[in-house]
């Protein structure tokens, strides 16, 4: 093994583990104790933190400070980064997106093409929808996503195949499925795939962490009319959990509609005006759904239904008896 590339192995074993004894290197890399040494020294003078430790117990480790040095990302990883990027280029502040289309457009330049080409097909077929940056690697007490099968799907999205795959819901009932994937969904911490049920001619979600053997069937896919994926996931995520509808008319413009409104809560239809926004709103009572509203710092209208808007009125009626106008003393 060549000097450089025994350098990227060391800095890929440094990277895998907080420490590493001189004997396990040795033995890792075939090659003595001295060569360490001099390995070691060549990379801190690159600019790469590493510390060492003596003692029976001592070794090296990767420290941080110093320069960043490059990443060494497998290829799940590299797609992972390269979509976490690209939806916080949409979705974030404009310093931070600038930034992150920065990162991108960098990540994408030394990427292999087999691996490039995987990294367009689930950003092309994939729909950002809340917060940015999906988790792949079930972090934060979620379901960890296969990356060969979120692959697999949106392959299927982008080239318009049916698939089959095997799907447990929520209750613990496993079925096999025949569909036709559209697109990919990213909401917070899950990926949903959007896609027409062929068993039960209708358009369903499905939540991709559930979803295991998806398999091509040969057959196109057929010409449809398509939902809004995003908005269908949105409102199937609130149905599961609430019961209530309203229609709202917002006073502010749509961009700010999507900045105040979160789509776990509310799902923007098109824009009538450019200074008013529409949304349905989903709580589980018309009261909470009224407590929500007075908390927006714009005016709206409640369009339907009327326990909504009865309710609205009960709340504003007993926020004017709590907080009368103060008494003018003559």
């Amino acid at each position: 093994m060549d000097t450089p590339a025994r350098l990227l192995r060391l800095l890929v074993l440094f990277s895998s583990r907080a420490s590493w004894s001189a004997a396990e290197l040795t033995a890792r890399l075939e090659i003595d104790a001295r060569t360490i040494r001099r390995d070691v020294t060549r990379l801190r003078d690159l600019g790469y933190p590493i510390e060492s430790t003596t003692g029976p117990y001592g070794g090296y480790a990767l420290g941080p400070g110093g320069r960043l040095p490059p990443l060494l990302l497998d290829d799940d990883e590299a797609v992972a980064v390269s979509v976490a990027l690209g939806e916080i280029s949409r979705a974030a502040d404009p310093t931070l997106g600038e930034a992150a289309v920065s990162a991108l457009t960098k990540l994408v330049q030394v990427l292999p093409s087999a691996l490039r080409q995987r990294v367009a097909t689930l950003g092309e077929m994939t729909v950002g929808l809340g917060r940015p940056a999906p988790v792949l690697d079930g972090a934060g007490g979620n379901a960890a996503t296969d990356m060969g099968t979120l692959m697999a799907l949106a392959s299927a999205c982008r080239e318009e195949q049916r698939m089959r795959f095997d799907y447990r819901t929520g209750d613990d009932v496993a079925s096999r499925r025949h569909a036709e994937p559209h697109r990919l969904v990213s909401l917070k911490r899950r990926w949903y795939l959007v896609a027409f049920d062929l068993d039960r001619a209708d358009w369903r979600t499905f939540r991709v962490d559930r979803i295991t053997g998806p398999v091509l069937t040969g057959a196109p896919s057929e010409p449809r009319q398509a939902p809004d994926a995003a908005a269908l996931v949105a409102m199937g995520v609130a149905v599961r959990v609430y019961d209530v509808q309203a229609r709202i008319r917002l006073h502010i413009d749509p961009a700010g509609a999507v900045r105040e409104i979160s789509p776990t809560i509310g799902v923007l239809e098109p824009a009538e005006h450019d200074a008013t926004s529409m949304v349905a709103v989903i709580g589980g009572d018309a009261d909470w759904i009224a407590r929500y509203l007075v908390g927006l710092p714009f005016r709206f209208e409640v369009i339907e239904p009327d326990e909504v808007r009865t309710e609205v009125r009960r709340l504003a009626h007993r926020m004017l008896r709590q907080h009368p106008a103060p008494t003018m003393v003559k």
